[in-house]
């Protein structure tokens, strides 16, 4: 999303290009690359070179979301592929799990999006997982005082460290949404009511802004409401300068560009 929907993501490096699955807020985060790879095969022998990698991206996101019990919407389709990456901008345009709501706001508002936008697809934190890297700061040194996080519950936070040290454990994967891990829900934003929120990022929803907060309580009491601000805040962020008509291309391997 750093230049448009346009799944530079998915390049691998190669010549001039260094792929952005490489920076900071998508090393051994961003995942299942081989599913899209098993799905362009199968539409480039049935229909070559006529659906694009951003489409597929866009669909199995909008597919995911419904397989696990989510919302559903109409995807836009239309999409081209980029020619290129951003390693740079990937690191620094991201929101990452300890900056401030502030920061992560003015990051969705460059991106065309709103306050309602952020915490709407903060909600699909619901599936997924972190690694003990992108939130032991708030375990142990939140504040550069040596002591944890007080927005994080004290019982949670033990339970946390059992499994993320101080040091060591990096890659050791934690559940966004311990409620219901496997279940897209609003049970995220009940989490953040309790100040269990896994990332500081997540649980600055609730504690930093109030009409970020008023949201929280809204969609932690209506699931309906969550669902159908997620399905519009998708498809306004699917939406974000595509690549249309002559620009980019439609790729015939997602993890390159065409030659």
């Amino acid at each position: 999303m750093l230049q448009g929907c346009d799944a530079s993501l998915l390049l691998d490096s190669s010549g001039g290009i260094i792929s952005e699955k490489g920076s900071n807020p998508n090393r051994n985060s961003a995942r299942g690359f081989e599913v899209i790879d098993a799905i362009k095969a199968a539409l480039e022998r049935e229909c070559p070179s006529t659906v694009s990698c951003a489409d597929i991206l866009t669909l199995a996101a909008r597919d995911s979301v419904v397989l696990t019990g989510g919302p559903s919407w109409e995807v836009p389709l239309g999409r081209r592929d980029s020619r290129d990456a951003s390693i740079s901008g990937s690191n620094n345009n991201i929101p990452a799990p300890n900056n401030t709501f502030q920061t992560i706001l003015t990051k969705f508002k460059l991106q065309g999006l709103d306050l309602v936008d952020l915490v709407a697809l903060s909600g699909g934190h619901t599936i997924g997982n972190a690694r003990c890297t992108s939130f032991r700061q708030r375990l142990y040194n939140q504040s550069g005082n040596g002591e944890a996080d007080s927005s994080l519950d004290e019982y949670y936070g033990d339970f946390l460290r059992t499994k993320c040290p101080k040091s060591g454990g990096d890659q050791n994967l934690f559940f966004l949404d311990y409620g219901t891990p496997y279940k897209f829900d609003n049970s995220y934003f009940k989490n953040l009511l309790v100040n269990k929120g896994l990332l500081s990022s997540d649980q600055v929803l609730f504690t930093a802004n109030q009409e970020s907060a008023q949201l929280v309580n809204l969609y932690a009491e209506r699931n309906d409401i969550f669902f159908l601000q997620f399905a519009k805040s998708m498809v306004k962020m699917g939406n974000i300068s595509p690549f249309t008509n002559s620009r980019g291309e439609i790729r015939q391997n997602c993890r390159r560009i065409n030659t």
